[in-house]
C-alpha cells in the first residue's frame, strides 16, 4: 500500500514539483513548492478527519494534496488535468491499485476553479485546503513591491486561518488583511472565482462555506 512517506519521499515526484515553482516564478507566480504542496496535503487530510472520514481516505487526500501542482510543470494552462495524467503515470507505476488512482487524480485534476469540481471528498477537501492557503510568504522577494494584484493581495495577507468549527456544521476562511497595502475589494476581484470553488467543495461535505476579512463577514 503506497503511503504519503512513499509519495514525500519519491525523487521523481519532488523533481516535477521543483520544475513547477520554476515555471511559476518564471511566468510571475507566487511560490508553489514544497511549502505549499506539504500545507494543503496536511489541511486536505485535518479538513477529512474532523469530519470522520477513514485514515486511508486521508492519506490519499495527503498523496492527492502533495501532488497536485506538478501539471505547472508542464504549463500553468489546464495545469489541474496535465497532473492528473502525470499523478497516474507515477503511481500506476509505483504499484497502486485502480480504485485509489482514480480518486486521486479526479482530486488533482478537479482541484482548479478554471475546470474543476468537488467530484468526491478528497477533491472537495484539497479544493478548501488549496484555495485557503494565502498568505504572505507565498509572495516572492522580488516581487513584493512590483505592484502586481495578485502579488499586492498575498502580500497583505497579515494572518488566515482554515478551520472547520466545533458544530461541524461550517469551514471558515479567517484572513486579517493590511488594507493599506490591499482593499478587501481586491481580493474579491482576485480570488472570487476560487471562493465560489470552496462554497462547491464544502457543500459537497455537508458544510457552509464562511469568507472572513477582519472580522466581517463577506461570504
Amino acid at each position: 500500500m503506497i503511503t504519503f512517506e512513499d509519495i514525500k519521499n519519491n525523487e521523481e515526484i519532488n523533481a516535477y514539483i521543483r520544475a513547477a515553482d520554476r515555471v511559476m516564478d518564471a511566468i510571475g507566480y507566487t511560490e508553489h513548492s514544497f511549502a505549499h504542496v506539504t500545507r494543503a496535503a496536511e489541511q486536505a487530510a485535518d479538513i477529512l478527519e474532523t469530519l470522520g472520514y477513514s485514515e486511508r481516505t486521508r492519506e490519499l487526500a495527503r498523496i492527492a494534496g502533495y501532488m497536485h501542482d506538478i501539471g505547472n510543470a508542464v504549463n500553468r494552462h489546464e495545469h489541474a488535468l496535465t497532473g492528473a495524467v502525470m499523478a497516474f503515470r507515477i503511481l500506476d507505476n509505483l504499484g497502486m491499485s485502480a480504485e485509489e488512482i482514480a480518486k486521486v487524480v479526479s482530486a488533482i485534476g478537479n482541484h482548479d476553479e478554471g475546470t474543476g469540481a468537488p467530484v468526491n471528498e478528497i477533491a472537495a477537501a484539497l479544493i478548501l485546503a488549496d484555495k485557503g492557503d494565502v498568505r504572505r510568504s507565498r509572495v516572492r522577494p522580488r516581487a513584493v513591491h512590483a505592484g502586481d494584484i495578485h502579488d499586492r493581495v498575498n502580500y497583505a495577507v497579515e494572518t488566515s486561518s482554515l478551520a472547520i468549527g466545533p458544530r461541524r456544521d461550517a469551514v471558515t476562511l479567517q484572513l486579517t488583511i493590511d488594507t493599506d497595502i490591499c482593499a478587501v475589494m481586491d481580493y474579491f476581484e482576485i480570488f472570487l472565482t476560487r471562493m465560489l470553488l470552496c462554497r462547491r467543495a464544502a457543500e459537497f461535505l455537508g458544510l457552509k462555506f464562511k469568507l472572513l476579512i477582519n472580522d466581517i463577514t463577506l461570504l
